[in-house]
């Protein structure tokens, strides 16, 4: 199979039979071998039902139902499992991707040898002050950490080597990093396509000014994973000796000063009433404190085991 087409989405039925439509036309006209993977994150409304009709009547298409909302990540995490296709193309269900795209897509995959091409969305048609403006800080900084020269980390529009798909943890909220996970797991032929990007047609965004925040922080995760996530007592450690023997010099000092205070019959204070023994002693018990939480670290690396992440209700007969 060359393209597996995998949908996240959270309440898209009023877009599911145009997008269907026009991603099989798309393939057709290539004549693309292909699937189309939808993913039902929980949706409230009839999206499944939608996405039930639609697999009756194409064999290519299968589709995936969550038992409630886990998030773009956990249903990217099942698309990528169940992806047979030696390219795979990711895209949002609320028709803002053009499927027009997917033929140069696979064409850079699979002929000019990239692993991963990101979509860049140059012209946008989203509020200035809600996303546009906060999406061009969040993608400086993105670039900043990652090393990555990219416009748009958090494009839905992606196409991938079918290894890369099959050897990232895609989790928490990580969908907006795929390509740092790729980096970090050694896929280093990255790039960007500029794509089309279309103004929403049916319902609304599902994403409010707080994801932002909370990618903000997921950014400063993934930089901390990706520096040390295998080896936790390269920080903690390191941190915890340096404070330690910080620590230990300044109670040497203040020890050596006392004595030798004593010795020349100098006016001196009781070790006890000098703040600096406090000093020290806090100094030693934090470095003490770091290097043991880089220990029980590398404990909990070497003894995780994976454990499963969503519950999947019901599956196309395809499945």
């Amino acid at each position: 199979m060359q393209i597996s087409v995998v949908i996240p989405l959270l309440n898209e039925e009023q877009s599911l039979a145009e997008l269907y439509n026009w991603i099989a036309k798309v393939m057709r006209s290539n004549s693309f071998s292909y699937e189309i993977i939808f993913i039902d994150d929980g949706s409230n409304d009839g999206s499944w039902k939608t996405i039930a009709a639609i697999a009756d009547k194409d064999k290519a298409v299968k589709g995936i139902k969550f038992n409630r909302n886990y998030g773009k990540s956990q249903a990217l995490h099942a698309g990528f499992l169940k992806a047979e296709g030696d390219v795979v193309i990711t895209m949002d269900a609320d028709l803002q991707d053009n499927p027009e795209e997917i033929p140069e897509l696979y064409d850079m995959i699979t002929a000019e040898g990239y692993q991963l091409v990101s979509g860049w969305k140059k012209k946008r048609y989203d509020s200035v002050l809600a996303k546009n403006l906060p999406s061009k800080l969040f993608n400086a900084a993105a670039r900043k950490t990652s090393g990555l020269k990219l416009h748009d980390f958090n494009c839905g529009l992606k196409a991938y080597n079918k290894a890369v798909v099959k050897n990232i943890d895609v989790y928490g909220e990580m969908h907006r990093y795929i390509p740092v996970l790729a980096k970090n797991a050694g896929f280093y032929r990255i790039t960007e396509k500029e794509v089309k990007h279309q103004a929403r047609k049916y319902g609304k965004t599902k994403f409010g000014p707080e994801r932002f925040i909370f990618g903000f922080l997921d950014l400063l995760t993934i930089w901390f994973l990706s520096k040390f996530g295998r080896r936790p007592m390269h920080l903690f450690g390191s941190l915890g000796v340096l404070m330690f023997i910080i620590g230990f010099f300044t109670a040497g000092f203040v020890g050596f000063s006392k004595l030798y205070k004593m010795y020349n019959h100098e006016p001196n204070i009781l070790v006890a009433l000098n703040p600096w023994f406090y000093i020290a002693l806090t100094v030693m018990i934090i470095g003490s404190q770091l290097f043991l939480a880089g220990f029980v670290g590398e404990l909990i690396l070497r003894s995780k085991r994976d454990k499963e992440r969503y519950l999947i209700t019901k599956t196309t007969e395809n499945y």
